[in-house]
């Protein structure tokens, strides 16, 4: 068995990263008290983690494999359209049924009211 090239504990980290940014990610969403904030955890550091273990994955294909990996790149971009989408348009369902959270924002606008 060969030693472990600096390509192996490169990817070894980032995987590691990516892991412990889902993992702070997936905690936020149990631990946060209403759904807008809810809706942080999970947009911001799962999306960081899942880029972190792409860039792993691509930097290991590409440089292992019998040449450059896109892939991960095309999954990357997807991910980057549609997590804000997918938070946005939650978070303005909650708004609709004015859940908890959503007391201090106007009917016509998206500005807080004066209290």
């Amino acid at each position: 068995m060969e030693p472990a090239t600096l390509l192996d504990w490169i990817v070894a980290a980032l995987v590691l990263v990516g892991a412990a940014f889902s993992l702070i990610g997936s905690l936020g969403l149990l631990r946060m008290p209403d759904t807008f904030t809810r809706l942080h955890g999970p947009s911001k550091a799962t999306t960081i983690g899942i880029g972190s273990m792409l860039v792993a994955s691509a930097l290991y294909l590409s440089l292992r494999g019998p040449g450059l990996s896109l892939h991960e790149f095309m999954i990357s971009l997807f991910i980057a359209i549609t997590t804000p989408v997918g938070s946005h348009l939650l978070a303005k369902a909650a708004r609709h049924r004015r859940l908890p959270g959503s007391e201090g924002w106007s009917a016509d606008g998206d500005q807080p009211r004066n209290r």
